[in-house]
């Protein structure tokens, strides 16, 4: 028998481990179950990128105004949970600089030409590895390595069964588990509502070299500094789950990358990893209509970006709280 904290949540992804920081800040015992093992949030960069994404994405004004939002939040949690921000902006090497700085101002973004494109100060970034190793050890958060097998509930509580036999029981449960199959015994509504989260594979190659002084992206690729080197990404493939590097895609992507640096290096290990989407590119987020249950999953390519706004709307909504402005985008009931 396992045991019965507050909060469940299941996925340790940057999403999982985010909500359940939150709450644990707020007082509530959350235990988190995951399998253990890499996870797309690990095979990842940590942009936290509102600018840039906004410019490559051709995004609304309103979108533009919540991925900002969502950065800003970053500032008061990195804070709290002792994770290292690295605000030294982002440089975008594109074919019409002029008229990419003009789309960021109008956007609400800061942006200044240099370097035959443009920097802008409003792209932060945080690295990975560390930031969930962290975020794991935030006080009132357990993590468990545990494969969650079925998840049942009723009225007063969720019961949660391992694969090893263990059994868990919560009033409320957070469903963070990424592109994985809907868990068994899931409300027939909220499994075709995972069912229907879109695969999207991505791979990123780490690369021995001078580090840059900020991320550097052009279209199709990006090279973000690391303590030990650089990261250089990344692909976007709709619909493929497969784990396998594509080390012909890596080489051509590294040679693009470490072309925008003008240098060279040894290349390392290629990762994988599948994040998923949904069809207007949010995340879903918040509770379903079964009391205890809730969301937070397929933040596409912005899962470390939307974090802590996932991680106060998805905390807010097992409070009862009044949902915060920017709540109703991520609704997992919204219409699709």
């Amino acid at each position: 028998m396992g045991s019965s904290p507050d909060v469940i949540v299941v996925g340790a992804g940057v999403l999982g481990l985010c909500v359940a920081a939150e709450l644990a800040g707020r007082g509530h015992a959350v235990t988190v179950l995951d399998p253990g093992g890499p996870n797309a949030s690990s095979v990842a960069a940590g942009m936290l990128a509102p600018a840039l994404e906004s410019l490559l994405e051709d995004v609304s004004p309103e979108r533009a105004g919540l991925l900002k939002r969502a950065r800003d939040l970053w500032s008061a949690f990195a804070e709290t949970h002792g994770l290292k921000l690295h605000r030294e902006g982002a440089a975008w090497r594109g074919s019409d600089a002029r008229a990419a700085i003009a789309r960021l101002n109008a956007l609400g973004f800061e942006a200044r030409a240099a370097d035959g494109g443009l920097i802008t100060p409003d792209d932060w970034r945080i690295e990975a590895a560390p930031a969930l190793a962290a975020l794991g050890r935030a006080i009132g958060v357990t993590v468990v390595r545990a494969r969650v097998v079925s998840l049942n509930g009723d009225a007063r509580r969720w019961r949660i069964e391992g694969d090893d036999g263990r059994v868990w029981f919560a009033a409320s449960v957070v469903l963070a588990t990424g592109v994985a199959p809907p868990i068994p015994g899931l409300p027939v509504e909220v499994a075709a509502t995972v069912d229907a989260i879109e695969p999207i594979r991505g791979q990123i190659t780490a690369v021995d070299t001078p580090v840059p002084p900020r991320v550097t992206r052009a279209p199709g690729v990006y090279v973000s500094p690391t303590t030990s080197g650089v990261l250089i990404g990344a692909t976007m493939e709709p619909g493929r789950r497969d784990l396998e590097p594509d080390l012909e895609e890596s080489r051509d992507r590294v040679a693009a990358g470490l072309a925008l640096l003008g240098r060279a290096g040894p290349v390392g290990q290629t990762r994988v990893g599948v994040r998923g989407g949904t069809a207007d590119g949010l995340p879903l987020a918040g509770p379903t209509r079964h009391a205890g249950l809730h969301l937070a999953l397929a933040p596409r390519r912005n899962g470390w970006l939307l974090g802590p706004l996932v991680a106060r709307v998805v905390a807010d909504g097992i409070e009862g709280r009044a949902a915060m402005a920017d709540a109703a985008a991520l609704d997992p009931l919204r219409p699709a």
